[in-house]
């Protein structure tokens, strides 16, 4: 063989080396994941176990994205180490939802201060460091629930009765913004009596049971029961209605998975619940938004809705239920 072929050949080995580089580092990107950890406070409340199948509907949807869920356990210790074990993992994006504000900070300025966003879901934390908060306006929807109930006994300027609130966490700033927007409204009214003083239901139903079981036998009289959220509202409802009194008040809750609030009130258990939709699906696609270096929002809203008996209905017959 010719010198100048001996070159020809090399030359021609040399570009399909090249292009064979080329090609492969094209397959190692396209199988690149994003390593995203999602720190879940619990999955035994109805609504948290909602929350993942939202997550997990949308991960499916991202063949780039590598899911990991840890479950608190409803125990602050408990995620504040799954947290430290996301970190060492070198997660991409933590999403997180904590169990309580003050006790999940200082884990959450571990994971920004290790160089990984942070995405703060449903409940908040006592810094502002986050690269995003997604979750319901909760002063809002205490707002909503607030006016509906001024307007159940009995209108602005004229409503009277006795209203019982139950709690939810009380070291949650979902409850304390329930309660806040709630009372923006009934305070205004001199005939509305609160009483009782802060009793926590920690978002469950039998808690809330005994809570009312309480109440009613220290009041005779009592016109609309306030749960932080559907759970504890029907718990209330099932006490009422062990002692024969569930049709003297109304009922009135939050959250509206279809299952529970919307069922409740569409069977006439609860009189309204009002829509706090879980932000999983909403969280993930904005981590993957801002991995793939597009800006994002320091605040992302979900919308509520009221839903009463004339749309409770409407609603399970468009999710086939």
């Amino acid at each position: 063989m010719k010198r100048r072929d001996l070159f020809k050949l090399a030359a021609a080995a040399a570009v399909l080396a090249s292009s064979t580089a080329l090609v492969s580092g094209h397959a190692v990107a396209q199988e690149k994941k994003w390593k995203i950890g999602f720190s879940q406070a619990t999955t035994i409340e109805p609504w948290r176990a909602q929350f993942n199948k939202d997550i997990i509907a949308e991960a499916a949807k991202h063949p780039e994205v590598d899911l990991i869920i840890t479950d608190g356990e409803d125990k602050t210790e408990k995620q504040v180490a799954d947290v430290e074990n996301l970190i060492r993992q070198e997660v991409d994006a933590l999403l997180i939802s904590p169990k309580e504000s003050a006790g999940l900070t200082g884990v959450v300025l571990q994971a920004i201060d290790a160089k990984i966003p942070v995405f703060v879901l449903d409940r908040n934390v006592d810094t502002d460091k986050y690269t995003q908060f997604v979750g319901g306006d909760n002063k809002l929807i205490g707002r909503a629930a607030g006016e509906y109930a001024v307007e159940l006994l009995g209108g602005k300027g004229k409503a009277k009765g006795n209203v019982v609130e139950i709690w939810g966490g009380m070291g949650t700033q979902p409850a304390h913004d329930r309660h806040d927007g709630f009372h923006e409204f009934t305070d205004k009214e001199p005939g509305i009596k609160n009483l009782l003083d802060q009793q926590s239901g920690d978002w469950k139903q039998d808690q809330a049971y005994n809570i009312m079981a309480t109440a009613l036998r220290n009041n005779e009289k009592i016109d609309l029961v306030y749960g932080h959220n559907d759970p504890m509202a029907y718990g209330a409802y099932l006490a009422a209605k062990d002692v024969g009194r569930e049709k003297e008040m109304k009922f009135i809750g939050i959250d509206a998975l279809p299952a529970e609030g919307v069922t409740w009130v569409k069977n006439g258990e609860l009189t309204a619940t009002f829509l706090y939709a879980t932000p999983g699906a909403e969280g993930l696609r904005q981590a993957i938004k801002f991995l793939n270096g597009e800006k994002v929002e320091k605040t992302i809203t979900l919308p509520t809705e009221k839903v009463t008996a004339e749309n409770a209905a409407q609603i399970l017959k468009d999710k086939g239920m």
